[in-house]
This record gives structure tokens, sequence and C-alpha cells, in this order.
């Protein structure tokens, strides 16, 4: 059984920098690709970045690029999210999600995700 764990969420000001860790069991992970989304209240869940199973790509949201960046360890099953010069509008609970191809976890469609965790909330204060 495929489960995925957020940590390291929390609440951080305006211009601030903020880590969220996945970490990955019931899975090979190295087979996976995976992805960060966020969903905002009152909003839809939307893409923040994915990379590839073997962390060689990356894709990104316009919103996000250059300031997040994502990464994973698969000797750790774990994949990270870290956030650099963050936003008000950054706030939102963030979610780790698996897919058993590279091309679909980078593609940025939460309909092709496999797997979720439970997400980790990330306030942004001004």
């Amino acid at each position: 059984q495929v489960q995925l764990v957020e940590s390291g969420g929390g609440l951080v000001q305006a211009g601030g920098s903020l880590s969220v860790s996945c970490a990955a069991s019931g899975m090979s992970f190295s087979m996976y690709g995976m992805a960060w989304f966020r969903q905002a209240p009152g909003k839809e869940r939307e893409f923040v970045g994915g990379i590839s199973r073997g962390g060689g790509s990356t894709n990104y949201a316009d919103s996000v690029k250059g300031r997040f960046t994502i990464s994973r360890d698969n000797a750790k099953n774990t994949v990270v999210l870290q956030m650099n010069s963050l936003k008000p509008e950054d706030t939102a609970v963030y979610y780790c999600a698996a897919a058993d191809s590279s091309i679909r976890a980078l593609k940025g469609s939460a309909y092709d995700m496999d797997d979720w965790g439970q997400g980790t909330q990330v306030t942004v204060s001004s």
C-alpha cells in the first residue's frame, strides 16, 4: 500500500524560506515521478512542480519558478520542496503526489497522479 507523508509545513513571514518533505513507503520509489500540488481555501488544487524518477528533470509552475526547488533522494525515499522568497499568495495546503511515469509527474495535471499524501499547511504572513 502506497503511503506518502508530508512534513515540515508551518508559519513563515513573507520573504522567508521553508522546506517541506514527503516520505514514501509501500512503493518502488525510484520508479515513480513525484510532484507537489497546493490548494488554497476556495481555490482549485494547482500544480507546483514535478520531478522525474531519477531526478534529472524538473518542471515548475510559472508562479513559483526561480523561487521553489524540488529534489529527491531515492535512497531515502524522500522528495523535498524547498521554498524561498515566500509570498502570502503561497499560503496553501501542500500535497505530495506520485505517478508511475515521469512524464505524468512533470505534466502538471492532478488527474495524472496515482497517489496522494494528506497534505501539510504552509502559511505565509505579510
